[in-house]
């Protein structure tokens, strides 16, 4: 699994479900994600987001989003890592039912074979949305989230997204191609 906010080639691209596209990397995809404005919905309503499998190494995709999401997002940030006491200079929790509060976003950075089981505990605790990173694509877990209510988004970087729908690409080196003199302003 690729667990990377990095740009692969396809990634978001619609996969015709009938067929499971032409990519062999999207073969067998059935479950078809929501759009661009149901993603922006999702980003907008939440306060909070829990970054599972969060970690302290630099050169992880994680560690990148959760810096990001820290210094450049209007959300409530709370890392998930049972073997890390701290990630970022914040307090780092072993599962999501230990959080202080309940989580709007579960954004999991976590093997396929572990998603199912995330998409459990993300239920359990109440969170409404199921977030999984980019390369990440377990329909199991997208049928358990979705039963129980949950918004599902994946193979989706949460920073990618939240960049793009708030004019902050270029903060990562992309071209947004937004031309305006209008700050953006992120509510907090």
């Amino acid at each position: 699994m690729t667990n990377a906010c990095e740009f692969t080639p396809g990634a978001g691209a619609p996969v015709p479900a009938a067929a499971g596209g032409s990519d062999p990397a999207h073969a067998g995809r059935t479950w078809q994600g929501p759009g661009a404005g149901a993603r922006l919905g999702i980003l907008r309503r939440a306060k909070t987001i829990a970054i599972v499998g969060a970690s302290n190494n630099p050169a992880r995709a994680s560690y990148f989003v959760g810096t990001y999401l820290l210094s450049s997002s209007p959300y409530e940030v709370f890392f998930v890592n049972p073997r890390a006491d701290e990630i970022l200079g914040e307090k780092a929790y072993a599962s999501l039912a230990d959080l202080p509060v309940v989580p709007d976003i579960v954004d999991v950075f976590r093997r396929d074979e572990d998603l199912p089981g995330v998409a459990r505990e993300a239920v359990a605790v109440g969170a409404k949305a199921l977030w999984l990173q980019l390369g990440s694509w377990n329909e199991e877990a997208a049928k358990i989230a979705e039963d129980a209510g949950l918004d599902v988004v994946m193979d989706r970087c949460v920073k990618i997204e939240h960049a793009r729908f708030h004019g902050g690409l270029h903060l990562a080196g992309f071209d947004t191609g937004v031309i305006s003199s209008k700050r953006q302003v992120v509510a907090r």
